[in-house]
């Protein structure tokens, strides 16, 4: 059985304050997403043991971004994947045969996306951006909450892109299962009032 999928993820890199992930799970944010493009292999499977250990008492899941080798080396919950990533299908056989209840997600812009990842093995569908975000270069316009309606239904989406607290709950009304944050937490005043509001709006 898979473990249950958060409703608020918060991705994690080395730049990040990680002396506060305990008191963030302890407040609500169950999910962790270690997400550092900069990173050696190394430096990223360290990062990865380090967030599971500061939240493991709180029963927080933590995926990995991109590195399906990494989430295993280091016991992660789960593995994110994009477009240019190792493919879901091989994932997916991969993880069954090595680590059965690994969570695999797969970054997804529209419907027939979602649907794709579905047949391709994918738990869930990281879906965005739905509002303007300075978090990535390279991103395509913002899709809005009409289009996470539109794609519900198929996998739980965890909306991403520009998610504040004032759009949390908009967003999970439309149909997202969650939401993920970078700047609506790590560049608020309070990160951790931030988490807060956060896990109440996605209720």
């Amino acid at each position: 059985m898979l473990p249950a999928l958060p409703r608020l993820f918060c991705l994690v890199s080395t730049t990040d304050d990680l002396t506060l992930l305990p008191a963030l799970a302890a407040a609500g944010v169950d999910g962790f997403q270690v997400r550092d493009k900069g990173a050696t292999t190394r430096e990223l499977v360290v990062l990865t043991a380090s967030v599971i250990e500061l939240v493991a008492a709180y029963e927080a899941r933590v995926v990995v971004d991109d590195r399906l080798d990494v989430a295993l080396a280091a016991g992660a919950d789960g593995v994110h994947l994009g477009a240019s990533d190792l493919p879901l299908a091989d994932a997916r056989r991969i993880a069954d045969a090595v680590a059965p209840g690994l969570i695999i997600g797969a970054t997804c812009r529209d419907r027939a996306a979602v649907e794709a990842a579905a047949a391709a093995g994918a738990d869930y569908a990281g879906f965005g951006p739905v509002f303007a975000t300075t978090s990535k270069a390279g991103l395509p316009d913002p899709l809005g909450v009409s289009a996470v309606t539109d794609a519900a239904g198929v996998l739980p989406l965890i909306a991403i892109g520009g998610i504040s607290a004032a759009s949390a709950g908009p967003v999970r009304a439309a149909g997202a299962h969650g939401v993920a944050v970078i700047g609506g937490l790590w560049r608020q005043p309070d990160p951790l009032q931030a988490a807060k509001e956060l896990v109440e709006a996605v209720g």
